[in-house]
């Protein structure tokens, strides 16, 4: 097959990847048929700070018309993991996968698998994260789902010859809390936020490049309460606030920096949030991007870009990764992405 071919991800394919979406029956613990059957457990034994949590990983079907697609999104996790997608032409990239969902539910389908699917065409192995809920019990609060990040991205790294994929070459792409979430990873990849477990905790947890989808950034003035409440509690005190506002704490060797989002977007302000983490990470030099689509609301993808001038997100992403060395592509397959 001509790699072009395959690294192609315009509007046809959107298309086709969304409809391809039909519904199959849903087992108890929410999986269908063509979901990858490869799982990667973040912890042994209980994960930090759950001594006292008697959460169960629930899923339910979100979608009006669940006879033909799905959206199924997570309402608790018991047991965070790795759900991984493999490519089949893989090329040495990988993606972690932070699907959103205001640190109250995750979006497994829109922000997830459908992403997933869509970047495995260009080669892209991917790591969808099912991260544990701040709000359900966890004795780390606020810092519960960026213990889960950062796990991820050093048992990615620490097992990178299994899943074939290159260690220098590991990314992570966010969409609205998700997006906060990357955005922590992004800025506090060396915090020390759990007790190491084994020989994989040695690795680093810094991605290589980062994407920031429609993300929540600030837990000030512009955020999306029900994100912040989920994430800080109802009162939270101002040194929380600022503690969790990651526009708040770049340094100057954060990852290189993808921001996409829409200037309609009614929940997170593209002022308060993705706009000023551009200007945030630009502030101390570090190399980012940032687009801004007139229409798309918040909460744009895969599943609804058919048609739409957002579509264009992932091949502009792709484009901007290849400038990174994230991915390689000839001059023909650059030529072929031009919009």
């Amino acid at each position: 097959m001509d790699r072009r071919a395959t690294l192609s991800l315009g509007i046809s394919a959107l298309t086709l990847l969304a409809s391809g979406a039909l519904a199959e029956n849903m087992d108890e613990d929410g999986r269908i048929a063509t979901d990858s059957t490869e799982i990667v457990p973040l912890w042994t034994g209980v994960p930090p700070g759950g001594e006292k949590v008697a959460a169960k990983t629930t899923v339910r079907e979100a979608s009006p018309t669940p006879d033909q697609f799905h959206n199924r999104v997570v309402v608790s996790v018991a047991t965070p993991l790795l759900t991984v997608y493999r490519a089949v032409a893989p090329n040495g990239s990988a993606l972690l996968l932070i699907p959103g969902g205001g640190y109250g539910i995750e979006l497994i389908d829109r922000e997830g698998i459908e992403t997933a699917r869509l970047f495995n065409r260009a080669g892209i192995t991917c790591f969808i994260l099912r991260y544990r809920l701040p709000e359900q019990g966890w004795a780390d609060g606020a810092d519960t789902p960026l213990q889960d990040a950062q796990r991820a991205m050093r048992l990615i790294r620490a097992n990178a010859a299994t899943f074939g994929v290159n260690p220098a070459k590991i990314g992570v792409i966010g969409f609205s809390a998700g997006g906060h979430l990357a955005a922590s990873l992004a800025t506090r990849f060396n915090a020390k936020v759990y007790t190491p477990r084994d020989s994989a905790d040695s690795q680093d947890a810094k991605p290589s490049i980062v994407a920031l989808l429609f993300p929540v950034i600030t837990m000030g003035d512009g955020t999306d309460s029900g994100t912040r409440t989920n994430l800080l509690g109802k009162m939270p005190a101002p040194e929380a606030i600022l503690a969790y506002s990651c526009d708040k704490h770049v340094p100057a060797d954060a990852p290189p920096s993808f921001i996409c989002l829409a200037a309609d977007d009614p929940i997170a302000s593209p002022t308060a949030n993705g706009i000023a983490m551009y200007h945030a990470l630009r502030a101390v030099g570090v190399a980012s991007e940032l687009h801004v689509f007139e229409q798309g609301g918040h909460g744009f993808g895969v599943w609804n870009a058919a048609g739409k001038s957002f579509a264009a997100w992932p091949q502009l992403f792709l484009q901007w990764g290849a400038s990174h060395g994230f991915i390689t592509m000839t001059p023909p397959e650059a030529a072929h992405f031009a919009l």
